[in-house]
């Protein structure tokens, strides 16, 4: 059994057996992987402050001459998740050196335990996946996996860590948007602590607060101190474990459990994030990209001839569905909407075909 799986089941046993777990065993076998915060840390019952639930009225200005933050996204080798990372990579080129960025390094966190053929286009990390079975077929349970192997064993030179995904478009440089020791991350209105309070006390007790100190994010996108995600990682493994293997939480919270793996173990840590609208938009709910940092595009798109948006789950007369792209990307030179659709959609599918147009081996991408 290799190092990686062995790290992984002694994390797994603790999540489960915290109880009766021997302490001072615990203590020891986490000092040689270097979790003693984690354990000493008591998952959270000191907090670090009061909460920050919202974007500041004035924020600091863009490159104000903070740290630089290291651009972590956790990706796979299948073809979907490529051509993805491809046109992110391509984005984050175009944006890393402009005025007003503070984006440093990038690493795509590739949780396959073996190389792929765009080592030598992406920066990329290989980690090993979480040993057979035990994802139970949840494949996102990797991400938590990968930041913590990644964490461990990578030389990572930036104070700061942004944690994006493949799906992510950078429109404009991008400062480090952190306050203080606050992260900063993006606030989705599916993530609902509050609704699921019963099922969040199986993993958030009383005793560490009121479920409002658990934010309605995930870990991405998110910009945060590189020794707090340190902290923050093996529990959010743990969390996202032990919903998986809750059948009713696993079967309630869904998709977005690990979404909301992140956001109990930030709490359980006492770290409450800056909430930015201006973070993230996610068409078609967003129709516009001024003065706004990432596009994430993981809904279906789906117009009229008129540029109305058809009633969500329906088909119109032009469509952009990023799942209708498993096994081949998406053509270059893809048809723009028509007249009416929101600048967000347009700016989206120009920005792809900008990229594609200048990405090699595009039709051929495997």
């Amino acid at each position: 059994m290799g190092r990686a799986t062995t790290l992984f089941l002694v994390l797994l046993s603790f999540g489960f057996f915290l109880a009766t777990y021997n302490l001072m065993m615990t203590i020891v076998h986490y000092k040689i992987y270097g979790y003693e915060e984690w354990i000493f840390s008591g998952l959270g019952s000191q907090s670090r402050g009061d909460p920050v639930l919202q974007m500041p009225e004035k924020p600091g200005g863009p490159g104000m001459g903070k740290p630089r933050f290291h651009i972590a996204v956790t990706a796979e080798s299948s073809l979907y998740s490529k051509w993805q990372s491809r046109i992110m990579y391509y984005w984050y080129k175009k944006q890393k050196d402009l005025p007003g960025s503070e984006m440093g390094k990038f690493t795509r966190i590739l949780h396959t335990g073996a190389p792929d053929n765009l080592m030598d286009e992406i920066p990329t990390f290989i980690v090993d996946p979480l040993p057979k079975g035990l994802d139970l077929d949840y494949v996102v349970l990797n991400r938590p996996w990968a930041f913590v192997q990644w964490l461990e064993i990578a030389t990572i030179e930036e104070e700061y860590i942004l944690m994006a995904e493949p799906d992510h478009i950078f429109t404009r440089p991008l400062p480090n948007l952190v306050l203080g020791d606050n992260p900063v991350g993006f606030s989705f209105f599916y993530i609902e602590p509050s609704k699921h309070e019963r099922i969040m006390r199986k993993f958030f007790p009383e005793e560490n607060g009121p479920i409002t100190n658990i934010d309605p994010i995930g870990n991405s996108p998110v910009i945060i101190k590189k020794d707090l995600l340190v902290e923050i990682a093996p529990t959010w493994l743990n969390v996202s474990v032990r919903i998986k293997y809750d059948p009713e939480a696993d079967e309630t919270l869904g998709w977005v459990q690990e979404m909301y793996g992140y956001a109990v173990a930030s709490a359980l840590h006492g770290v409450k994030h800056v909430l930015r609208k201006d973070f993230m938009i996610q068409p078609p709910w967003d129709l516009e990209t001024r003065k706004k940092y990432i596009l994430h595009f993981t809904y279906d798109l789906d117009y009229t001839a008129k540029g109305e948006m058809m009633p969500y789950g329906v088909t119109g007369y032009w469509e952009f569905k990023k799942r209708n792209y498993f096994f081949a990307p998406p053509p270059r030179n893809f048809s723009l909407p028509p007249p009416g659709t929101p600048e967000s959609v347009v700016t989206l599918i120009e920005m792809i075909n900008e990229a594609t147009a200048n990405l090699p081996d595009w039709d051929s991408l495997r």
